[in-house]
């Protein structure tokens, strides 16, 4: 697999990880160095009648001004059918080359080029499609920091991912609406009502956790989930630990569920996110006897620059 430094070019790129709720940007120099970021509450849910093109000019327009060259790539919601420009989603098996021939580019009247980086897209063999936008690029950035071209890698959050990776090209992948499923029972049903008010605490999980993880082995969550409150009227589990044991319930049987998907135990699970959510995840893929290696979630970028690299690579062909 050709690495993106392989590829001489003497431009910059604007590399821009723009979700649902919030925007991420950096300015890349040309060897891939991160010069400048930009971080902004603009997510596509977030724009209140303003324009994406609008929002865009007022974030970049000082950087573009400076390096009008640069290559300019979104990933993200922003090329959603909610977003700014619809990128269509690529068919698995996907790689490099056919993210870059999928982007989708955008004129800013007067100012620069941006491109939309596609989504993936797959139907499993019990016919149930899935699709993933984004996340693909944080994939793609792993590889290239890594210098692999295979592996598994799990991709946590409101709808976690769970992506295989062979000879550079995604192959397959799997959401899990494990943040999601988390958020709505802590927050608007009877299991939340015995948890303390606010934000679940932070830190290491506990033997809460632990717990919780060990009883999603059984692989009967729907049972086990109302334990949340019976533990919690019967004084087992306290309060404040109440929020752990079903994120442990709830995390567990991703996990045991995902794992039933691979023949073999894949060994590192690469975990791309936050470093919280990594946490709780490396805690319970070792129930499963799972080591996993924690990277962090500024590889979307280092995905963005790869993807940059690969389309110039194409347009010089």
């Amino acid at each position: 697999m050709m690495h993106p430094s392989d590829i001489a070019d003497s431009g910059e790129v604007i590399a821009i990880d723009w979700g649902t709720s919030s925007l991420r940007a950096a300015l890349m120099a040309p060897d891939g160095a991160v010069r400048e970021r930009i971080a902004s509450p603009d997510g596509i849910m977030f724009a209140n009648g303003r324009r994406f093109e609008d929002i865009f000019r007022a974030l970049f327009g000082e950087w573009i001004a400076r390096h009008p060259g640069a290559t300019i790539l979104a990933s993200g919601m922003i090329g959603s059918r909610q977003g700014w420009v619809e990128a269509p989603y690529a068919a698995c098996p996907a790689g490099f080359e056919d993210l870059a021939r999928g982007l989708v580019f955008a004129e800013v009247e007067g100012l620069a080029k941006v491109g939309f980086v596609p989504g993936l897209s797959i139907e499993h063999d019990d016919g149930v499609p899935d699709v993933m936008r984004g996340e693909e690029t944080q994939v793609f950035g792993a590889l290239a920091s890594l210098g692999v071209s295979e592996g598994v890698f799990v991709l946590p959050g409101t709808h976690s991912k769970w992506v295989r990776v062979e000879g550079g090209r995604i192959i397959g992948f799997r959401t899990f609406m494990t943040g999601e499923m988390f958020d709505l029972l802590r927050r608007h049903s009877i299991l939340g009502r015995l948890m303390p008010e606010g934000a679940p605490k932070g830190g290491e999980p506990g033997e809460a956790f632990d717990l919780g993880c060990e009883l999603s082995g059984s692989g009967t969550l729907l049972h086990h989930l109302f334990s949340v409150r019976s533990r919690g009227l019967l004084g087992k589990t306290a309060p404040e630990q109440l929020a752990d044991y079903m994120s442990g319930l709830i995390i567990g049987e991703e996990v045991r569920e995902a794992r039933t998907f691979f023949t073999e135990a894949p060994s590192p699970v690469y975990l791309v996110g936050r470093g919280d959510l990594a946490s709780l995840y490396r805690r319970a893929l070792a129930h499963y006897d799972l080591q996993s290696a924690a990277l962090d979630d500024g590889v979307t970028f280092a995905g963005l620059f790869a993807l940059a690299r690969t389309h110039r690579a194409q347009m010089k062909v």
